[in-house]
């Protein structure tokens, strides 16, 4: 199969995969205006968790389930929870294309980060589009002229830790056996989660309870989506593809929840996507980015609640060469 058509089913099942997690927000902000994210995400994971532990019992690589760097995986780990919560929040209480606005600032997070934790240098131009991406941040959160919201700061800081996971596994990704780095942050959503139920549960209507089951099969065949997106297709041309969830956010927005986005919104959201855009291309250059943090962390939504891609793929790419 030629180059040119492999990207591009990479790229439809990037869209479709997008559309697919979209779809599991709309629903997250649905039952967000009844119920505290720790319960939402809870009940989501108790339903994922026997899906993704079938995948896991593939994983044929020698070894235990002790981290080799036990404190990079617990701050992993607690970075998980942080996001998932953060976010579900987020999605609850601002406007959809607010919320992915703020966390399409992740690609410029993770490239900062990667100067300290992987050692990556940055040049001008990169440098310059991270500025340009915090610029277009500001213009949507206009600090000074619109009140800021714990809604907006719960997605700076889902973007801030999902950024942190992120860079945490390329860091001790080689060294750690995939199923280890998958497995803690999920049992760290379970006890922190459960410890935290108690204190917001609110019971819930059986069609409740079906829309978690929605977002655990929307969250999972979403991953599948994004994992085939990755495995037939370029990076350099699955990752911009989270991008179109702005037009779903306009779609579903108007439609379900009568939300209509600012100028600012929009402009600030151009320029975060464009820089964002800019520093994945300059990854896929191979003199410009040793460590290429973006295009390999692989990841899908700042959610906090699905595996990362990344970790996936790895466990997939060791089974091919076996075969």
């Amino acid at each position: 199969m030629s180059v040119v058509k492999s990207n591009l089913r990479g790229a439809l099942f990037a869209l479709a995969s997008f559309a697919i997690y979209a779809s599991h927000d709309v629903v997250v902000k649905i039952l967000g205006a009844h119920y505290s994210p720790i319960q939402i995400i809870f009940f989501s994971q108790l339903l994922t968790f026997p899906l993704v532990t079938v995948m896991l019992m593939n994983d044929r690589t020698d070894g235990n389930l002790r981290p080799r760097h036990p404190w990079w995986t617990v701050l992993r780990s607690a970075c998980t929870v942080i996001t998932g919560v953060s976010a579900f929040y987020a999605f609850s209480v601002l406007p959809l294309a607010q919320t992915y606005a703020i966390l399409f600032a992740t690609p410029l997070l993770i490239t900062l980060l990667a100067i300290p934790v992987l050692g990556e240098t940055i040049g001008i131009r990169r440098g310059l589009a991270i500025v340009a991406g915090l610029v277009g941040v500001m213009i949507v959160l206009r600090p000074g002229a619109e009140a800021l919201s714990l809604g907006h700061l719960a997605a700076l800081t889902a973007a801030v830790t999902s950024s942190l996971a992120s860079i945490t596994v390329r860091k001790i990704g080689q060294a750690e056996r995939s199923v280890v780095l998958l497995i803690y942050p999920m049992m760290a959503n379970f006890i922190a989660l459960g410890l935290a139920l108690p204190f917001v549960y609110q019971p819930m209507p059986v069609e409740h309870f079906g829309m978690i089951g929605i977002i655990a099969a929307c969250g999972f065949v979403a991953m599948l989506a994004i994992i085939a997106a990755y495995r037939v297709g370029e990076a350099v041309i699955v990752a911009p593809m989270q991008y179109s969830q702005m037009v779903w956010a306009a779609i579903f927005g108007a439609l379900i929840f009568h939300e209509r986005p600012d100028l600012f919104t929009w402009v600030g959201a151009a320029v975060i996507i464009g820089s964002g855009l800019y520093i994945v291309l300059r990854e896929s250059r191979g003199h410009v980015s040793e460590n290429q943090p973006v295009l390999k962390s692989r990841s899908g939504p700042a959610s906090g609640i699905s595996p990362r891609i990344s970790l996936l793929l790895k466990r997939y790419e060791a089974r091919d060469r076996d075969l």
